[in-house]
């Protein structure tokens, strides 16, 4: 896990392969003073849902951050305006880095993300906003503690979104995508009506089709 002797913003996602459920970003500032409270912040996707849950109580509690969910009803407007998940994605990164920018205490020049598609559209998004900010776009950013926190928060609240779906429709969401995914929409649009894969799921994803035979408009 790398450290920086100076603070920074780490930002990351979860959700974004996940048919069910939101599309979660999340930014946290890590400062030298945060990690004696950090320890055991990995990548998320190291750990296990309940440790990941625990652990971003822990993160929350330590570092200012922010954490922007889009619920699958909204998800699915944007998608269908914007048509680029990697749009989407630079909006809500911007935005989640702002938001913390804001913070009382926040003082820092430097946004580490994971490397996806297009780094400078993001560069593009955090220009236009204003923000006198530098973005590092790494491979395996999570290596870093400030990405890794971030990563937790995204998860945690991901996992606790997902759940409360699943509560409100009666049945289960599993995570990802798959055959099992497959099975458990269909029984849900079975259940419900294929309207109710607008409020549950990523509705652009393969798995719409399959499920329906066609797409979902």
């Amino acid at each position: 896990m790398l450290m920086s002797a100076e603070g920074r913003i780490g930002v990351d996602e979860s959700g974004k392969g996940d048919y069910f459920g939101p599309l979660v970003i999340a930014a946290c500032y890590v400062a030298p003073w945060h990690y004696a409270e950090l320890e055991g912040v990995i990548d998320s996707k190291k750990l296990t849902d309940k440790k990941a849950l625990a652990l971003a109580g822990v993160i929350a509690n330590t570092c200012p951050c922010s954490v922007i969910a889009v619920g699958p009803n909204r998800y699915n407007e944007m998608h269908a305006k914007m048509r680029n998940l990697n749009r989407m994605l630079e909006w809500g990164h911007a935005k989640a880095i702002e938001n913390v920018l804001a913070l009382e205490g926040v003082e820092c020049d430097l946004v580490i993300s994971d490397q996806f598609a297009n780094p400078a559209g993001l560069q593009r998004v955090i220009n236009t906003k204003g923000l006198k900010i530098k973005l590092e776009s790494r491979v395996r950013a999570e290596s870093d503690l400030a990405v890794a926190a971030a990563s937790v928060l995204a998860r945690a609240e991901f996992l606790r979104r997902l759940e409360r779906l699943g509560s409100e429709v009666g049945m289960e969401l599993p995570k990802g995508a798959g055959p099992g995914v497959d099975s458990t929409a269909k029984r849900l649009v079975e259940a419900k009506g294929k309207e109710i894969l607008r409020e549950v799921a990523k509705t652009h994803f393969r798995t719409t089709e399959k499920v329906l035979g066609h797409a979902l408009v």
